[in-house]
């Protein structure tokens, strides 16, 4: 495979480390030289993941893949890309490609959301009919209230009761998505993307529904 499952789960480890510049580093500075080389190869083969999903969606372009880490310098090894409609503004819904431990495993989660630049309430308002579509196959809702997150069930029991504590303001935002367990399952890029692609076919009536104002 082209992308470096290996390479993706070794990274993992440096999860919310500190990375400090070789050159300031003292003692540390070979591990750093090993923490930055790490960093960029899981980074690149997460991009070539990401390119791969670009070409197989029409009218949508992907953006630029998150970084090996943040602008604190921490490690951040769970890699995102949005997708946005070539025809979108920038306060419209997306898909989004993540990396997320499953079961202690690497995985991916398809999701639709909005990329939050600042407070728009507008945006919260449309990210939350998500839950007008009916349920599709394979898919979960991630609900984020008082500062937590959690996962709910793809349901219609739960979807209607979601709608209830929507009309009652019991939540700030809900998420839809949909995952891929164990990437080291894949036996190639080909058989992977596939299976991506079934999400973002799944978690496509979500998008419509939250596309308009």
């Amino acid at each position: 495979m082209k992308v470096d499952v290996a390479a993706l789960e070794q990274y993992v480890g440096y999860r919310d480390m500190k990375y400090i510049a070789p050159a300031k580093a003292g003692e540390r500075a070979d591990e750093m030289e090993t923490f930055k080389k790490d960093g960029q190869t899981a980074r690149a083969s997460f991009s070539d993941l990401a390119k791969q999903i670009d070409s197989e969606l029409a009218h949508f372009k992907m953006e630029r893949v998150s970084g090996w880490m943040n602008q604190a310098q921490i490690g951040r090894p769970l890699f995102f890309c949005y997708y946005n409609h070539e025809a979108a503004s920038r306060l419209d819904p997306t898909f989004a490609i993540r990396l997320v431990m499953i079961e202690e495993r690497l995985g991916i989660t398809v999701e639709v959301s909005f990329i939050e630049r600042g407070v728009v309430p507008e945006t919260i308002i449309r990210q939350n009919r998500v839950l007008d579509a009916p349920v599709s196959d394979g898919v979960y809702y991630f609900v984020q209230r008082d500062g937590e997150s959690h996962r709910i069930e793809g349901t219609e029991e739960n979807r209607l009761d979601l709608m209830e504590q929507r009309t009652a303001g019991l939540f700030r935002k809900v998420l839809v998505k949909f995952d891929i367990s164990d990437l080291g399952q894949f036996e190639t890029d080909e058989d992977l993307v596939a299976e991506i692609m079934s999400g973002f076919r799944a978690l496509h009536p979500y998008y419509e529904a939250t596309r308009n104002n």
